[in-house]
């Protein structure tokens, strides 16, 4: 039951299969089971039965709310949830309760989804691997596939491997079916990134078609809430429920369209698929590249238009990236000053001297060190030089982008990730600024341009893990690349994650049974182990 679609849940739910209730039930159990995995930080057992049972009379009236009554949902902790802890993952906010829900949640709990706790990440969304936040790092549910275990004979205690991130919470709580569906932040690829390394679907959409009021900002000009679910279709739900104007937030603009369901059969003939060759990045892996060429031909064959595409500025894109972060954060991160809400240090001597000291135990060394380089780029003496430079090479990005579209691509085809998901003991050699330009080098071009992508999982590496591809759309344009996406998920033939309470037949989208190999989680087998520097260099590259 856990592994169903949105879709197929409504049903079981009309039909009386399963009740609100009893599939609450069944995902609190499924979390209590992961907690190695780290994947939440709070869960909100007593809210999210008292929900269910109120969805659960909704629907016995016949009166349920929207498509989404009675589905568990996740929230990644940086979104403002309503009389529940809310902490970035950070010691900073370690007893801030915010007064309101974020607009996207408030649209989940107002269609009558259940909401099953805040899931972890890297502290304030700044990582790539969901390794760096005060909660300890999250695990990858694929560290525990059978077909991880037997490719590589790991060692469940230390050759476990990361979820990426920084939404890498609601990545592994998607992945280990203990929520249908989960939000997360993207702003430089946090929700495609860990989607792709934990064989999920994830989205961004077009900057400004989802509210971002109560999203506590890292980049204001980039920030996107994210969507995180186990297939495209639900995906396009959840979407067409968030999307649409907010009154709260200036940025928002009207949808284009109503969202309901995806097309079944979507044509391909006519579409043109670009791919970009400035994505031939070093560090590359060859199976990655494999499955870039593999879908590329699946295009072909369909009848698509699949042609090399030039984006020019790419190459310029991450350190553009960095120093616009930086200078962003320095700007957000001046809020949390000891006085208002969140840590206040005991060391009360001067004002002064209880700000920096606030400052220094609330903060690690990553949120410290990106304050510290953007205000170095902030300086009006590097303002023109770095801040405003980098802002040119932005519209440039940008302008790559509107040309390819403009000169009628349809959609682009991209890596996610350079690799499948690394172990923990060799992500964490090298320092939070190596981690995110390697990690986030595909996908915050994306959010430079305020594009829609998506990030579809294809394949098993060697390793056994998962490799994902990304879709990048023209801005507004969130369903026609959904379709596509949808497309591409039904033929690439992607091991689905398989709920060890059923059987192994299962339902695609279409709605046609089919036995597939599962690669199976052992949760026993996770239940039986125990849970468990950045510097900041001024960016020395002509803009």
């Amino acid at each position: 039951m856990l592994g169903l679609t949105l879709k197929e849940v409504s049903s079981a739910f009309r039909e009386g299969r399963i009740s609100p209730t009893e599939l609450c039930r069944k995902c609190l159990n499924r979390i209590k089971k992961t907690r190695p995995l780290n994947a939440y930080i709070t869960v909100t057992e007593e809210l999210s039965l008292k929900q269910a049972q109120q969805s659960e009379a909704r629907l016995r009236r016949g009166v349920p709310k929207g498509p989404l009554d009675g589905i568990p949902f996740a929230v990644k902790d940086n979104f403002c949830t309503e009389n529940i802890r809310t902490t970035c993952a950070s010691k900073m906010l370690e007893g801030y309760t915010p007064p309101y829900n974020a607009t996207v949640v408030q649209k989940l709990l107002d269609q009558g989804a259940v909401l099953m706790g805040k899931t972890n990440m890297d502290e304030f969304a700044m990582g790539s691997g969901s390794t760096d936040g005060t909660f300890g790092p999250v695990r990858n549910p694929w560290s525990y596939a059978a077909s991880y275990r037997t490719q590589t004979g790991a060692a469940p205690d230390s050759d476990w491997v990361i979820t990426g991130g920084s939404s890498g919470g609601s990545a592994a709580a998607v992945a280990s079916l203990t929520s249908y569906l989960a939000l997360g932040s993207d702003t430089g690829g946090s929700t495609r990134n860990p989607g792709a390394l934990c064989g999920v679907v994830a989205l961004k959409p077009t900057y400004g078609l989802v509210s971002r009021h109560g999203l506590i900002p890292l980049v204001n000009s980039m920030d996107v809430p994210g969507i995180i679910t186990r297939s495209v279709n639900d995906a396009a739900i959840v979407l067409g429920v968030l999307q649409g104007i907010d009154v709260r937030d200036s940025t928002t603009v009207p949808a284009p369209s109503a969202l309901v369901e995806l097309p079944e059969d979507f044509d391909v003939r006519n579409l043109r698929v670009g791919i970009p060759k400035e994505y031939h990045a070093p560090g590359l892996s060859e199976e990655t590249v494999a499955q870039w060429s593999r879908v590329a031909d699946l295009f072909e064959r369909a009848g698509a238009r699949v042609e090399q595409v030039s984006l020019p500025h790419t190459q310029y894109s991450i350190v553009c990236y960095h120093v616009l972060c930086c200078a962003e954060v320095a700007s957000n991160m001046a809020r949390f000053d000891g006085l208002e809400y969140g840590h206040r240090s005991e060391m009360e001597s001067s004002t002064e001297v209880m700000y920096a000291s606030t400052r220094h135990e609330g903060f690690n060394d990553v949120v410290r060190g990106r304050i510290l380089s953007g205000n170095y780029f902030l300086l009006r003496q590097n303002y023109q030089h770095y801040f405003l430079k980098a802002q040119k090479v932005r519209r440039l990005i940008a302008d790559d982008f509107s040309r390819v579209f403009g000169s009628g691509v349809d959609v682009l085809l991209t890596p996610t990730t350079l690799t499948d998901a690394a172990r923990y003991y060799d992500f964490t050699q090298e320092d939070n600024r190596t981690r995110s330009t390697q990690e986030d080098i595909f996908t915050q071009p994306a959010n430079m341009a305020g594009l829609p992508a998506v990030s579809v999982p294809t394949a098993l590496s060697r390793r056994g893990l998962p490799i994902g591809l990304q879709l990048i759309g023209p801005a507004l344009e969130d369903k026609k690349l959904l379709c596509v996406a949808r497309w591409m998920e039904q033929r690439v033939g992607f091991p689905s994650i398989s709920d060890s309470d059923s059987s192994q037949e299962s339902r695609n989208d279409a709605g046609v049974t089919r036995r597939e190999q599962m690669s199976q989680y052992n949760w026993d087998y996770i239940s039986s182990f125990p849970f468990r520097k950045f510097y900041v260099e001024v960016l020395n590259h002509r803009l």
